[in-house]
């Protein structure tokens, strides 16, 4: 990311200074006295939960730093007074211990205050004589969150914690906490109800006056989701007339597989307080003999949990997501949305991030434009419940009317009746356009039809016509269309009603009737509740046509209460707690630097991201991996690797994985990598796929061609995706400018539809650049072992800018064998600067000369 300009941050302290302040925290440290046995009884609560601040210095020291058990990271604030940083413990606890561990800018007057609901403060700590170094303060109070807050500095610089540790119990400790019930309120079904009025929710709404109740056979259940993983100590059933003689007490991490905690063939009726151990976020009552000729009927379900609260799920979504009400009057919105474009219109590698949502309803006389890293969606089940009576709109002015870097920025999930009768909508990599719903033409190019170099649309109707104009490549899928005005090099549809027959490459179109595999993307909804929900649509085969012209898309809503909501300074310690507790994942938008690999282990989990939350790996960690489970579903997320080589950004499945996931694959969608560009970056291979069936639903992998940290041996990346999974479908793949292979394809029956490259534009020479004997790495290299494969549409391109007499050998490289087989293939090179000698191993002639016309082939073999 860019550098604070020298003119707003005044130099840090000379390493000299440095190194002596750190002796003397040393030697301060090594002359504390041990802490008494009371202190040592009280465990450290605070250790990778939810860490707030008043702000940062820079992405660097985000305020998650100072609770991630790391003394090596810091947490430092802007240079003014006051600041504050804050750690909310999950529950209410009781607090004996907080010890500050200071970096060189520390405070001179400061106070630990605690809270109950983070809003109402009481100070259990004050001092006007700070001294930095570590301050081991024994303290009493109780609070769910705890802050310090700094009121004058001791320096010219912030206020600055290596740690920000805090001791004390929650919950009562290890005992059983009975005065809180984990199970109200939180979202419950059951087997049957015996009409509408006896629903599952009214057993945990804390109501005795309303009940569940069952249809009037053996057997029945009542579950609920308690949101994360918990310690179970008692449950408290509160029989109506009608209850359970035999019935048994489960508890489950998955809702699949039951583990019994209580059992009984006696029951009474009343109330059953029953004292159980056992661990779960699914609980149920499982009853198989009725003591009546009636259901089971229960006024309340109580849950007791042990050591207090966990990770809450939920929450505010963050101050950079604006959304809008059609209450509000088009004047105010729009002002809100002129400000978010001027601030990102030509922001290609800034920190800033949006997410703009549209609540239900009719929008008139507005007009979105849309800048880089931001999001336009709208809030609704299905697009036509959020009806656009204007413009969503990207252009290039900022570049001159090129769009060929207009990337990251997306719209979704709206109903558009454009002011002149088309959208335009003038995007390259990385700026999907899903679940939308044009009324009128959809114009692909910028004003003036500048270049522009490929883009993506998924489940989304135009009523009129696509005019792709001057864009290169694009790719359609699962969609409907009043027809195209015309292709360039390579217009590739797959399940898209009313897309022209295949004539490749006179006109350039490749046709697909249907999409063999595809499911949309996991996205934000408001239930008739007003309640956030994300709706997460099921897997499609054979597909044709957008999923919700039939009717609603087919799929399952999941409560955001199941979410961890993770905002930018959460550490990776926090996610990975929250993932543990079996939370789903939603990244707010903003910078995430992360120094531990974030491990998603539970299957069906969903991880969505936002307005590009940008996730940035520290001292060369791989930022996520992915275990080989089925239905893990990753949307929406950026990964920008940071300067210390990363082997892998992100890794789906483990090395070796061989269990099949085709009944509920796992899907990477809208995810996108970037090597350079915002500032120096390494990472050896982007994407690896190791799960067989993994659906890959529009990446682009990206080594930075401009930018800053640009460089032949500044931003080193040998390949953007290697696929090790059997079965795997790739659906738009843009992968540009590695400096090995781009693509290696080790798995059987893996099928790519759309395949957008170019080739690195800076090889120092043809000798720095040699595979073998042969000049240059292939675009798609399909292993010798692979006995089936099958490729439709795809483009490779090549700009030797650096040393234009290169002669890369081919660009795309497989077995010759029959289960083998491409369509649409095309090299070119761009303005001559370089040539691509053949298309496919041996076959296909050179693609040269400043006419940069493409060389096609129609079949291979």
């Amino acid at each position: 990311m860019s550098p604070v300009p020298p003119h707003l941050s005044p130099p840090r302290p000379p390493l000299r200074r440095l190194l002596a302040v750190l002796a003397t925290l040393l030697a301060t440290v090594a002359l504390v006295a041990p802490p008494s046995p009371v202190r040592a009884a009280d465990p450290l609560i605070s250790q990778g939960r939810p860490t707030t601040a008043s702000s940062v210095e820079n992405a660097g020291t985000p305020a998650g730093n100072a609770t991630d058990g790391d003394t090596g990271t810091r947490w430092s604030s802007a240079f003014t007074d006051p600041q504050w940083i804050q750690v909310d413990l999950g529950a209410t606890a009781t607090v004996s211990r907080v010890t500050l561990v200071w970096e060189a800018a520390y405070a001179r007057s400061y106070q630990v205050q605690t809270s109950t609901d983070g809003t109402t403060w009481t100070t259990v700590f004050s001092t006007a004589a700070g001294d930095g170094g570590t301050d081991d303060l024994t303290v009493s109070g109780t609070g769910r969150y705890v802050r310090m807050t700094g009121t004058a500095r001791a320096t010219a610089y912030g206020y600055s914690l290596w740690e920000f540790q805090v001791y004390g119990s929650t919950g009562g400790g290890t005992g059983c906490d009975t005065a809180t019930n984990a199970a109200q309120g939180r979202p419950a079904t059951a087997s049957s109800t015996e009409n509408a009025g006896t629903p599952a929710a009214a057993a945990v709404d804390g109501s005795t006056s309303t009940r569940w109740a069952s249809a009037a056979s053996d057997p029945q259940w009542l579950q609920v989701d308690l949101g994360s993983v918990r310690t179970l100590c008692r449950v408290v059933l509160n029989w109506e007339a009608a209850y359970g003689r035999a019935y048994q007490i489960q508890t489950s991490t998955d809702g699949a597989a039951w583990t019994t905690v209580y059992a009984t063939t006696t029951g009474d009726g009343g109330t059953d307080t029953l004292t159980v151990s056992g661990s779960g976020r699914y609980l149920r009552m499982y009853g198989t003999t009725r003591a009546t000729g009636w259901g089971y009927s229960l006024w309340e379900l109580t849950v007791n949990t042990t050591g207090g609260g966990t990770i809450p799920g939920g929450g505010s979504l963050g101050p950079n997501v604006l959304t809008f009400d059609p209450s509000m009057s088009s004047a105010s919105i729009q002002s809100q949305l002129d400000a978010v474009f001027r601030t990102q219109e030509s922001n290609q590698f800034g920190t800033q991030r949006y997410a703009l949502m549209f609540k239900p309803g009719d929008y008139s006389g507005i007009n979105a434009q849309i800048g880089f890293y931001t999001s336009i969606m709208g809030l609704g089940r299905n697009p036509g419940d959020v009806r656009i009576h204007g413009d969503v709109t990207v252009d290039a002015g900022w570049f001159n009317g090129n769009a060929t870097q207009n990337f990251w920025r997306s719209a979704s999930n709206m109903q558009v009746f454009p002011s002149a009768g088309f959208t335009r909508w003038a995007v390259s990599q990385a700026a999907p356009f899903r679940r939308m719903d044009i009324q009128g033409d959809l114009n692909l190019a910028p004003n003036g039809y500048g270049w522009a170099s490929g883009g993506y649309i998924a489940d989304s109707r135009v009523t009129g016509v696509v005019q792709p104009y001057s864009q290169q490549q694009w790719y359609t899928r699962d969609s409907n269309v009043g027809g195209y005005l015309n292709a360039v090099w390579n217009v590739t549809n797959s399940g898209v009603v009313g897309a022209p027959a295949t004539s490749f490459p006179n006109p350039a179109y490749t046709t697909l009737a249907q999409t063999p595999v595809s499911r949309d993307i996991p996205y934000l909804y408001l239930d008739g509740s007003g309640t956030y929900q994300v709706f997460v649509p099921s897997t499609r085969t054979n597909a044709s046509g957008a999923s919700w012209l039939g009717g609603a898309t087919p799929g399952t809503s999941v409560p955001l209460s199941q979410f961890y909501v993770a905002k930018p300074g959460d550490s990776a310690a926090t996610i990975n707690a929250a993932l543990a507790q079996g939370l789903n994942l939603l990244f707010t938008p903003g910078i995430y630097p992360v120094s531990q690999t974030i491990t998603v282990t539970r299957p069906g989990t969903v991880v969505l991201g936002i307005g590009y939350p940008t996730l940035i790996p520290q001292n060369g960690v791989t930022p996520m991996t992915v275990a080989d489970v089925d239905g893990v579903r990753l949307a929406g997320l950026l990964f920008d690797a940071g300067p210390t080589n990363s082997p892998v950004l992100l890794q789906v499945g483990t090395a070796g994985s061989t269990a099949s996931h085709a009944a509920n694959p796992t899907s990477i969608q809208d995810v996108f990598f970037r090597i350079g560009g915002a500032g120096a970056g390494k990472a050896t291979t982007s994407l690896v796929v190791n799960q067989n069936d993994a659906l890959i639903d529009h990446i682009w992998a990206w080594r930075g061609d401009h930018g800053t940290g640009i460089g032949w041996t500044v931003n080193t990346a040998d390949t953007g995706l290697i696929v090790n999974g059997n079965n795997v479908t790739g659906l738009g793949l843009f992968v540009e400018h590695y400096q090995k292979h781009e693509v290696i394809w080790n798995g059987n029956n893996g099928r790519i539809i759309f395949f957008q490259n170019e080739l690195p534009y800076d090889p120092p020479s043809a000798s720095a650049w040699m595979n073998g004997s042969r000049v240059g790495y292939a675009a798609v290299k399909v292993a010798d072992a692979v006995s089936t494969f099958e490729g439709w549409g795809m483009g490779s391109y090549c700009y030797f800018n650096v040393d234009p007499t290169i002669a890369a050998y081919h660009s795309f490289e497989a077995p010759i064998k029959s289960g083998v087989k491409f369509h649409s293939l095309l090299t070119v090179s761009l303005g001559g600067n370089g040539s691509i000698t053949h298309v496919i191993n041996d076959t296909g002639g050179t693609a040269q000369g400043t006419d940069t016309v493409p060389v096609n082939l129609v079949s291979y073999p």
